[in-house]
C-alpha cells in the first residue's frame, strides 16, 4: 500500500479564468458546506441549540430589519457603483463569473445557500465569541478577493457589522440571513442583466 506524503502537496495560485464553470460551482458549494459545518459544530461546542437561533423572537420583526438593511445596502452599493471607479470595485471577475450566465432560480439558490451558511458561522458562532466588531474584521478578511481595494473591503466590513447588529437587535439569525440573501440576490440579478457598455 502506498503511503500518503504531505510533503508532496503543492499549492499554486489559480486565476479565475483558469477555472471552468463546473469547478467554480463545485468550489463555491463545497466552501459553503464547510462553512456551515464549522458553524454548526462550533455552536454545539458552545452548548447552544443551533436550531433555536433560526426561530423568530419578536414575531415578524426580523422581516423589517432584514429587508430594511438589504434596501440600505443595495442603495449604498448603487451609489458606490455610480461614483467609484470600476477598478476600485474590482473583485477579479469572481462575481461576474458566478452570476453572469446563471438562470434566475440558480442565482436565488446560490444567494440562499451563501446567506444561510455564512450567517450560521459568522453571526451565529463567531460573533458569540468575539463580538460584532472582530467578527466583521474576520468576515472582511475572508472575502479575500476584495482586499486589494479599500472601498469594497470597507463596505464588506460595514455590511458585516450591520448584519451583526440586526442579529443582536432581533435575536434571530433569520434577520441577517434575509438581509444577506436579498443583497446577494439583487447584486446577482444586476450582474446577470447588466448591459455591457
Amino acid at each position: 500500500m502506498k503511503k500518503f506524503d504531505l510533503r508532496k502537496i503543492r499549492l499554486k495560485t489559480t486565476r479565475i479564468d483558469d477555472i471552468d464553470d463546473r469547478m467554480l460551482l463545485i468550489n463555491l458549494y463545497a466552501t459553503q458546506a464547510i462553512t456551515f459545518i464549522i458553524g454548526f459544530v462550533w455552536l454545539l461546542f458552545q452548548r447552544r441549540n443551533p436550531f433555536s437561533l433560526y426561530a423568530p423572537e419578536n414575531d415578524w420583526q426580523f422581516l423589517y430589519w432584514g429587508l430594511g438593511l438589504a434596501a440600505a445596502v443595495v442603495l449604498l452599493d448603487m451609489l458606490a457603483a455610480r461614483f467609484v471607479p470600476d477598478e476600485a470595485n474590482d473583485d477579479g471577475g469572481v462575481n461576474d463569473r458566478i452570476f453572469r450566465t446563471r438562470p434566475i432560480w440558480h442565482i436565488a439558490l446560490l444567494s440562499l445557500v451563501v446567506a444561510i451558511c455564512e450567517e450560521t458561522l459568522f453571526r451565529g458562532a463567531v460573533q458569540h465569541h468575539i463580538g460584532p466588531y472582530w467578527t466583521s474584521i474576520v468576515f472582511a478578511t475572508i472575502h479575500v478577493r476584495y482586499l486589494r481595494h479599500w472601498i469594497p473591503t470597507g463596505l464588506v466590513f460595514v455590511i458585516s457589522y450591520a448584519l451583526g447588529w440586526i442579529y443582536i437587535r432581533t435575536g434571530t439569525l433569520l434577520a441577517p440571513i434575509l438581509a444577506h440573501f436579498v443583497i446577494d440576490l439583487v447584486m446577482g440579478l444586476v450582474i446577470r442583466f447588466r448591459r455591457e457598455p
